[in-house]
């Protein structure tokens, strides 16, 4: 992607020798211009990279930043990215992102998170069971950590596991940046067409789920089937790709600190302050967070334009000196880790992250605790990251055990 000598342009790359961590060059511009242009599609557009992390919350946080890539400023993934479908609201400012995200609300609460953990165990050990009948080396992404979040999601929304190859192959269509609009636009309409047809079995079958009861509100004319079909489809996608990957990379971050194994098997309180701290660590969401400025909007001194674009790379405000003392360490003790910005921040934040948090707590002490002697069976440097999606990963992970 070519750039002109002052606007440098936007990359996902992390370092080869340091994949876990910022590219060296947006942690000197947090540093330096922590506001500043990068350019995007071959400087065709030059939108502004927020680094810091006050002024990421500020962006993320002011109703003057909208998240609808159709504004012809937005800093989309894709050039020409449409507005998407109601249900994918992640993509809709207020009313329409309010009024989807409310059907959701219910689900994603506490109690029924909870009630949910039993589930997970019981996948946690069966899968662990599973990959040390194995001969190894394995795959750990395809023999646990893809299937793992793929089967709570499942068993969550009410879809069959047996379709899982379907909505995994679809569902890396809409993360790979490599992918074109109309196959990414192919993979939103496949998954929704698979979920109507869902809808209408929960309909005339109902279950304990979120699909059973996403058809029920669609029958009470709160939603259409449409809507029903394309959240579903959402929380499908949403639901095991970044869980995935956050649970191969935490384990690679584990095994790199094998003195901090311990403290993942101390106990609840421990665990969860660790699952925070790996949150902030590593943060995924690897292509940044996408705003569109719809006024004026001044911060810490820039004046970002109504029209304009935004990208706040997460993965750099999360290693904000300002805030996290030493931000490159992994401090499993971090006093304010859960202060990170992994699952964003306002209105958009994620609504799935209590799965998420239940899985990791659930899932990270048990794979050291049935695995004592796991370990990557290839030097790092053969480890094939994902530098090209969304969410930051690895392809494959092979370890002994």
């Amino acid at each position: 992607m070519t750039s002109s000598p002052t606007v440098p342009a936007f990359t996902l790359a992390r370092p080869k020798d340091a994949p876990l961590a910022p590219s060296p060059l947006y942690t000197e511009l947090r540093a330096k211009q922590p506001i500043s242009r990068v350019s995007l599609w071959e400087g065709q557009l030059s939108p502004w990279l927020v680094t810091r992390w006050e002024d990421a919350r500020s962006v993320l946080g002011s109703p003057a930043f909208s998240t609808n890539p159709a504004h012809p400023g937005a800093p989309t993934f894709r050039k020409d990215t449409p507005q998407g479908r109601r249900g994918f609201f992640a993509g809709h400012d207020d009313p329409v992102h309010a009024m989807m995200r409310r059907t959701l609300t219910r689900e994603f609460m506490v109690k029924r998170i909870n009630e949910l953990r039993p589930a997970i165990t019981r996948l946690t050990d069966e899968l662990l069971t599973d990959l040390t009948k194995l001969s190894g080396p394995a795959d750990f992404v395809e023999h646990f950590a893809l299937p793992l979040p793929s089967l709570v999601i499942c068993e969550l929304l009410g879809v069959p596991y047996e379709d899982h190859a379907f909505f995994q192959e679809h569902s890396k269509a809409l993360v790979d940046f490599n992918a074109t609009a109309q196959k990414a636009a192919q993979a939103v309409a496949s998954l929704s067409e698979y979920l109507l047809r869902l809808v209408e079995t929960k309909r005339n079958q109902p279950g304990n789920d979120v699909i059973t009861r996403l058809a029920a509100q669609a029958d009470e004319g709160a939603i259409t089937d449409q809507d029903a079909a394309d959240l579903g489809a959402f929380l499908l996608f949403a639901g095991h790709e970044t869980t995935a990957n956050m649970i191969a990379l935490s384990t690679i971050t584990l095994l790199a600190h094998p003195d901090r194994i311990p403290h993942i098997l101390g106990g609840e309180e421990q665990v969860a302050g660790a699952v925070e701290e790996l949150l902030r660590y590593l943060s995924i969401v690897h292509g940044g967070l996408r705003r569109t400025a719809v006024e004026d909007v001044t911060i810490d001194g820039v004046t970002i334009r109504a029209g304009e674009g935004v990208i706040i790379p997460v993965h750099v405000a999360n290693r904000d000196p300002e805030l996290f003392t030493a931000p490159d360490d992994l401090d499993l003790d971090r006093a304010n880790a859960r202060r990170h910005l992994a699952f964003g921040y306002g209105i958009h934040q994620c609504l799935g992250q209590p799965v998420a948090r239940a899985e990791l707590q659930i899932v990270l002490p048990e794979i050291f605790r049935r695995l004592p002697e796991l370990k990557i069976a290839v030097p790092m440097d053969e480890i094939a990251f994902k530098q090209d999606t969304v969410v930051y990963g690895v392809v494959e992970l092979p370890v002994t055990w």
